[in-house]
């Protein structure tokens, strides 16, 4: 079990690291608002793993609230991008 928790920490920590530079580097404004909400994912993520871990369910209505905080966020600047193209 040990090595799942470790196995699992490594690749969320290579995830969001690797999304930071995304951040950081991204060419495009929409490039770094998209890796924002992989690494708001990524937070869920970790957050999930966590209670799960631990068996503790008073996590819920955090990743409840960041789930709907990304879903919106996401729909927003997807109506955001469309309406410059037009």
């Amino acid at each position: 079990m040990t090595v799942v928790v470790g196995a699992v920490a490594l690749l969320l920590a290579v995830a969001g690291g690797l999304t930071l530079i995304r951040i950081v580097r991204g060419p495009s404004t929409l490039d770094r608002i998209v890796a924002t909400d992989v690494l708001l994912a990524i937070t869920v993520i970790a957050i999930a793993a966590g209670a799960a871990y631990y068996q503790d369910g008073t996590a819920l209505p955090v990743l409840v609230v960041l789930s709907l905080l990304g879903f919106t966020g996401s729909v927003a600047v997807g109506r955001f991008a469309m309406r410059e193209r037009r």
